[in-house]
């Protein structure tokens, strides 16, 4: 069965939004998408034989264009509403059926478009694990018929609301973020308010470097190994949605420095408009920066062979040798809560 995409008079209309920027950078060239999600032929002697590149961003899942953007073997998405970044495990890429990317892939979009149909119904309470256990469903569904391989961690974002009494006893509306983590992503909350971290994801592990995964010969599904939780937020607060590939070369105190020194610069340059009372290009425009430079500063560790890491160190306290960072497919999707005029 295939699920309705909203249209333009049926999309929602929640009491806040997300201002959204992306930024990526990936290890390697990410293997072209297999049959039957692979690019259209050449449609004349004029064109490249190939057309592989264009795999991607065919329109190729029940005639609906495939949602996200992939990133050598990650897969991110964002939208208004939900925030979404998988990492494909790259090991697969040495299996001839391998294809981590098309999973990570596949999940988001099958996830989002879930999400999309909870969303047609602003007053029902998101259920995170039943739509992320039907993406999965759907992703194995979709590979079955060729036995495309390959498995994938999952972190989304989705943003809700809640009314809530007040102290004075006046009913008040607030942003509730629900936060689904399977693996080793991370999804962060920072609050530029109190300069804090309001909430992050702890990664799920089997071994070191081994984290739980959705996909070919895993154990793991969202319905027994996702982890829900709900965060309180401002207008005002950031989300983050990062792949490993940022966590495992930047702490914690980096990532946040980053961060609100984006903020910072941005807000001098309009010092009056803060991201609380004007969002729209600007704060999307602040939350790009804010990610490429959250990328640049991963990348830079990452491809340093003599830098320090929390992957170094995490390998050290497992008895392992390591020096220097680790390449790795880096994504950042960056959010700010906002009112929704």
């Amino acid at each position: 069965m295939v699920s309705p995409v909203p249209t333009e008079d049926h999309k929602p209309s929640l009491p806040f939004r997300f201002d959204t920027g992306v930024a990526l950078f990936a290890k390697r060239t990410p293997r072209p998408f297999p049959p039957p999600f692979l690019s259209p032929p050449s449609a004349s002697f004029s064109d490249a034989l190939s057309t592989h590149h264009r795999s991607r961003d065919r329109v190729n899942i029940n005639g609906e264009l495939l949602r996200g953007q992939t990133n050598g073997d990650d897969a991110v998405f964002a939208s208004d509403y939900f925030l979404c970044a998988n990492d494909g495990v790259g090991a697969w890429a040495t299996r001839p059926r391998g294809h981590a990317g098309l999973w990570s892939r596949l999940i988001l979009h099958f996830w989002a478009s879930e999400i999309d149909q909870d969303l047609m119904r602003p007053d029902a309470e998101p259920n995170p694990v039943a739509t992320l256990q039907t993406a999965y469903e759907r992703t194995l569904e979709a590979t079955k018929l060729h036995n495309w391989q390959g498995t994938t961690t999952a972190c989304g974002a989705q943003l809700h609301y809640t009314v809530r009494d007040t102290a004075s006893r006046h009913r008040e509306t607030i942003p509730l973020l629900y936060v689904t983590n399977l693996g080793d992503c991370q999804v962060m909350v920072l609050r530029p308010r109190e300069q804090e971290i309001l909430y992050k994801t702890k990664e799920q592990w089997h071994w070191f470097d081994c984290p739980r995964q959705l996909g070919t010969n895993s154990p793991d599904t969202p319905e027994t190994n996702a982890v829900v939780d709900t965060v309180d937020l401002e207008v005002g607060d950031v989300v983050l949605a990062m792949t490993d590939g940022v966590i495992d070369n930047l702490w914690e105190h980096e990532i946040v420095d980053i961060i609100f020194r984006s903020l910072r610069e941005w807000e001098s340059e309009n010092s009056e408009r803060g991201p609380e009372t004007q969002p729209g290009e600007d704060a999307r425009d602040v939350m790009k920066a804010a990610a490429q430079n959250l990328v640049a500063a991963a990348k830079r560790v990452a491809v340093d062979p003599y830098a320090e890491s929390p992957f170094m160190e995490h390998a050290i306290e497992e008895g392992l040798a390591s020096v220097g960072g680790k390449l790795d497919d880096i994504s950042v999707v960056a959010a700010l809560c906002v009112k929704n005029e």
